[in-house]
């Protein structure tokens, strides 16, 4: 089974989010948007567009509960509930909770450190 195959998300958490978001775009020139992020679409070798997209985002960090860090990785799965059923036979502190969206499917896994794992399996054709 595949397990993850690409990164879906940087998440970080911040003091002022909307200052930090027009940091990142003044000095970086990330297209923050409203909504406190921005998308970066896949591209192939060749600069073609691929299919995918990767979010950046600064917020408050309460998604983060019940992890201990200022930061959260979303990875890209292609088999949620296979990958979280495997997480559990091998001792994995996997979460409970899964979400359904038209995003796709969300669980999470806290790692040693920690630290909470998002897990999301896109749409299909996504």
């Amino acid at each position: 089974m595949k397990r993850v195959t690409g990164i879906g998300g940087i998440f970080f958490s911040a003091k002022d989010p909307v200052k930090l978001g027009a940091w990142y775009k003044t000095h970086l020139g990330i297209d923050v948007q409203e909504w406190g992020g921005a998308a970066f679409r896949w591209v192939d070798a060749a600069g073609n567009p691929a299919n995918g997209t990767t979010i950046w985002s600064v917020g408050d960090g309460s998604n983060f509960a019940p992890g201990n860090a200022t930061f959260m990785v979303n990875y890209r799965v292609e088999d949620l509930h296979g990958l979280l059923k495997l997480l559990r036979e091998e001792g994995c502190n996997v979460q409970e909770k899964v979400e359904q969206s038209e995003f796709g499917k969300f669980g999470w896994v806290i790692d040693p450190e920690g630290n909470k794992v998002e897990l999301w399996e896109p749409p299909a054709g996504s």
